[in-house]
């Protein structure tokens, strides 16, 4: 059993049935050889095996994992299975044309669909409603920005799934206080991510890849990953490390690991939910920068995250955050926008990192030389995106380059490194300080900032 450490502090961890929760492999302890080498047994990397065991029937799949399957974001998400792409569409529209932005939304919105299928397919239970994605207008700031990126996309001829809401309309889906207006996407489901994600390891390992938990690995290089006790060879090497690739040596640059914060209150009463609404389970968030994200639980919770904990420097990674003034602050801004929850108990308070690359483009691709992979960057929008990661990169290695997926602009995007310290931390803190800085004084003047537009402009929004 996984027990006994930070992850009962996770209500999907917390939530899950004995059989889940059983470990699902042993560590690396002996040299071995595959196909294919997965670092990384968290939504990425499973996917990725999971449709290499549909293309390649048969092949050798080796996925090595520090902790255990699911331990990092992947666990501990907010449950968005959405159709956000990292990069706006704007930036797409202007790296790569029209059509390709096009394509790219298209593929987003098929991947949410996808997850859908596959979890019905194999009777998987993780919780899944598909009511879309509500963001609250909570400020006439917040307001112009909604109709002002509208009216800037259809000027490019791009039609965005995003619809425009009243403020009525808005609030009849979701009960927030001094809401202006909203959007409503309806390519966004609701998910227990922690089922999903153990669902899919025990998927993919009772179908024949090896998983090999509690087995840092200490390099990644082509054709070999080699860890404190083993190695293991293979043709095709795949990072799916998201948040953790900067503890892979030689690695620490490429991603910078940023906190999400979670915290979750008892189930609510009738009582409660006939303010709140949400009713068919949509995912909310509102108009603010320093971005919040909330979902209704299966078994009625308010389950609500946010950015804000400082980047740790040297990209450090903590497995427990314990600063209780980060979990207050949530609380807050969760009791702010819900003010019925006065009174009700939060019962679970968690973290967890996600990756971020130097232009805040997600990317994924492989070398066919080197046969070296990759995959992350998802600026926290992962649970969707990696899903399409994981067919992408069956394809990229089973050599389909005639593939429409092959095809999307993200393959095979470089990203330049992070600076070194401590350009690094000076850097991110200063954008988290400037970020929280603009939403309060768009809060309080109802107008758009200059630290807002400068903060847009460096994150491609």
């Amino acid at each position: 059993m996984i027990v006994g450490s930070e992850l009962d502090a996770v209500l999907w961890w917390d939530q899950l049935p004995t059989e889940l929760r059983a470990p699902l492999g042993p560590p690396l302890t002996q040299d071995t050889t595959a196909d294919v080498a997965i670092v990384g047994a968290g939504y990425t990397g499973l996917w990725t095996a999971y449709y290499l065991q549909q293309a390649m029937p048969g092949a050798r799949i080796a996925i090595i994992e520090a902790h255990c399957a699911g331990y990092g974001a992947s666990g501990r998400n907010g449950g968005w299975a959405s159709a956000y792409f990292p990069q706006d569409h704007d930036a797409l529209i202007r790296s790569f044309g029209l059509s390709a932005a096009q394509a790219m939304d298209a593929a987003m919105n098929d991947s949410v669909d996808e997850i859908g299928r596959v979890a019905h397919e194999h009777e998987w239970e993780i919780d899944w409603a598909k009511g879309g994605t509500v963001v609250a207008a909570r400020s006439q700031a917040q307001l112009a920005a909604f109709h002002a990126r509208d009216a800037h996309l259809r000027a490019l001829g791009f039609t965005p799934s995003t619809q425009l809401l009243s403020a009525r309309a808005t609030e009849n889906l979701m009960g927030a206080t001094k809401v202006v207006g909203g959007t409503f996407n309806p390519n966004c489901a609701s998910i227990q991510p922690a089922k999903l994600v153990r669902h899919l390891a025990r998927h993919v390992v009772q179908g024949g890849a090896d998983l090999y938990e509690n087995t840092p690995a200490q390099s990644i290089e082509p054709g070999i990953v080699r860890t404190e006790r083993a190695d293991v060879r293979a043709r095709y090497v795949i990072r799916a490390t998201e948040g953790y690739t900067a503890q892979i040596p030689g690695l620490h640059r490429r991603l910078i690991p940023f906190y999400s914060s979670m915290v979750a209150t008892e189930p609510l009463p009738p009582k409660a939910w006939d303010e709140i609404e949400l009713a068919s389970r949509p995912t909310f968030s509102d108009g603010r920068r320093l971005v919040i994200y909330g979902q209704r639980t299966a078994d009625d919770r308010l389950a609500f995250g946010g950015r804000g904990a400082p980047y740790s420097f040297g990209s450090r990674i903590s497995p427990v955050i314990d600063d209780a003034a980060i979990y207050r602050r949530l609380q807050g801004i969760l009791a702010d926008v819900f003010p019925v929850l006065h009174g009700y108990r939060f019962t679970h308070a968690w973290s967890g990192t996600l990756g971020i690359a130097r232009d805040w483009w997600a990317s994924v691709g492989l070398d066919p030389v080197t046969g070296l992979g990759w995959a992350g960057g998802y600026v926290g929008d992962g649970v969707g995106t990696s899903n399409l990661a994981g067919r992408t990169l069956a394809a990229l290695v089973c050599g389909r380059d005639d593939n429409a997926l092959t095809q999307l602009p993200w393959v095979g995007h470089h990203s330049r490194s992070w600076e070194v310290e401590p350009l690094r931390w000076l850097a991110t803190t200063a954008a988290l300080n400037a970020t929280s800085s603009a939403d309060r004084i768009e809060t309080r003047t109802g107008r758009a900032s200059l630290r807002g537009r400068i903060v847009d402009a460096l994150t491609g929004h």
